[in-house]
């Protein structure tokens, strides 16, 4: 027996607005609340997907449905999956509730299976060693899949199948019992991509996207110059036919059906006739993912070091799609600097702008690419080229990061941001006279207070005469004020424990200061009835 796990991934971006310069200047006085129009082009995303709604979305949902229940009468079900990244969903619900009802119906039907993703569709999951904004989406998309279907999904997909062993481990660790990738030889080697494997040191399960059979539906369907055009619903069950395994995981993008590939090529007929094609074959059946891995044990481990992280994109299938040259990366490392900046600010408003930002969308209009990959980047780039892509997404980025440094600036965000506990790689290491290690690093003014109690004195002397600590507390604590006291402490020659006691009472005072600024701003927010 083979299984036969049909996937859909449903997408559409936030595309961004390309006069948003010119709107700018033009309103004058801007608030958080418009910042979300102006950012976005919300004529072109709703008239993108209402055609695709058209033309895609309630087609084959109506398909699917219609098969669904046919098949419910006959000795085999048909069954598949679907991903929607979040941003997904507030297009329906902005502008065709109807399409939410139809995936609900879809829902109800119990051969439907969702899975969860980044809520953003976003690339957080490469963000360095702290994969925290990478949980954050995952966990806001499967309290959404709660909310909508009454659903918990019990598998993961990454932004376009981004995987490696890190990530892996991460959606282990949140509870996942398998995710899906693609099946690239650098990989497999002389393995097979039709069966179930796992992660390396994990019990998370690993699908691999048999690519091939995926792109015959997903790209090369309406190709007339291919050799296999046309292609109909029995000439492609027979080829699935022939494939030995456990599973041929088929996963395209859901447009693929009515928008990549227009109706008038015959793609809703070959998706009305695949299922009962399939069902003709006796060794094939219909299966959801969560089904495929625990009707299989796997047969080896998946080994992927981050250096060499998977993607389904482009002919290299791997991160090349979206940071592949100096434009996307000088705005993808632009974006993961403000992570700290806009979530200590606090403000949901621009954190949630921060976050639309993040679509990896915004990346991939930027790639120049050459060749059949420089075709599709072309073929969905709003912009024009992927210079003015990089032109208008820089331009937006800057202007959020100005009023993130604004927000900051309010007294109690200050206090607030310098009390904070730092992310790992910003806190202070401790070493003695001629650069001894001593083991101890803090992340936090407490925990630096704290240690200045008890490191020996030769330590602190030896920080004080490199200025070691003013710089710390300037440049990533972000305190000024502090350090230059600290500087006017160092002016004053002091010695042995005297230098100790001065630097204690100093930072406390300091501390007492900020904590009393952020609780006054607290006591302040509890009597208006709290934020708004």
């Amino acid at each position: 027996m083979t299984d036969v796990c049909l996937m859909f991934e449903v997408h559409q971006p936030f595309r961004l607005n390309r006069n948003f310069h010119s709107d700018l200047l033009a309103l004058g006085t801007v608030t958080k609340k418009d910042l979300f129009d102006l950012y976005f082009d919300h004529k072109l995303n709703r008239y993108v997907f209402e055609r695709a709604a058209k033309k895609c979305y309630f087609p084959a949902n109506s398909i699917i449905l219609e098969q669904i229940d046919k098949c419910k009468r006959e000795r085999k079900q048909f069954k598949v999956a679907y991903g929607m990244s979040g941003v997904f969903i507030e297009q329906c619900e902005r502008w065709s509730p109807d399409l939410l009802e139809s995936f609900k119906q879809l829902a109800e039907s119990g051969c439907v299976e969702f899975l969860d993703e980044p809520y953003f569709h976003s690339l957080a999951s490469l963000h360095g060693t702290d994969r925290s904004e990478f949980v954050e989406q995952i966990e806001m998309h499967r309290q959404l899949m709660k909310d909508l279907f009454n659903y918990e999904p019990r598998v993961v997909e990454n932004t376009e199948c981004l995987y490696n062993n890190v990530i892996a481990k991460t959606m282990e660790g949140m509870g996942y019992e398998a995710t899906v990738t693609e099946g690239v030889e650098r990989n497999l080697r002389w393995r097979s991509p039709n069966y179930v494997y796992k992660a390396k040191d994990s019990n998370l399960r690993v699908l691999l996207r048999n690519y091939r059979l995926s792109d015959d539906i997903g790209f090369r369907f309406s190709s007339t110059w291919w050799e296999e055009w046309p292609l109909n619903a029995s000439k492609y069950a027979s080829w699935l036919a022939a494939v030995s395994g456990q599973v041929i995981v088929l996963f395209v993008d859901y447009e693929t059906f009515g928008e990549h590939h227009w109706p008038e090529s015959g793609i809703h007929e070959f998706l009305r006739w695949l299922p009962g094609e399939v069902n003709k074959w006796d060794h094939l059946w219909w299966c959801t993912p969560s089904e495929v891995v625990r009707r299989h044990a796997p047969v080896g481990e998946i080994d992927v070091h981050e250096y060499n992280t998977v993607s389904w994109a482009d002919l290299e299938r791997d991160p090349t799609a979206w940071i592949g040259n100096p434009m996307q990366t000088i705005c993808y490392e632009s974006l993961k600097e403000l992570e700290q900046l806009v979530k200590g600010t606090g403000d949901e408003d621009l954190i949630r702008l921060w976050r639309y930002l993040q679509m990896s969308d915004h990346l991939y209009y930027m790639s120049i690419k050459g060749g059949g990959p420089g075709d599709v980047h072309c073929y969905f780039n709003p912009m024009g080229s992927p210079v003015e892509a990089f032109a208008v997404y820089s331009r937006i980025l800057s202007d959020l990061e100005a009023r993130i440094l604004v927000e900051l600036e309010k007294p109690e965000l200050a206090a607030k941001r310098m009390l904070r506990r730092l992310p790992v790689g910003k806190g202070f290491t401790f070493f003695y006279e001629f650069a001894r290690p001593s083991g101890l690093t803090v992340h936090s003014l407490d925990e630096f207070y704290s240690t200045l109690k008890t490191i020996d004195i030769s330590s602190i002397r030896f920080h004080m005469e490199r200025g070691d600590f003013e710089r710390w507390l300037s440049q990533v604590v972000g305190d000024d004020k502090l350090a230059d006291k600290l500087i006017s402490i160092s002016s004053k020659k002091l010695r042995g424990e005297a230098l100790r006691k001065k630097i204690l009472a100093t930072m406390e005072r300091r501390i007492k200061e900020l904590k009393r600024i952020t609780n006054k701003a607290s006591t302040r927010t509890k009597r208006r009835g709290g934020p708004k």
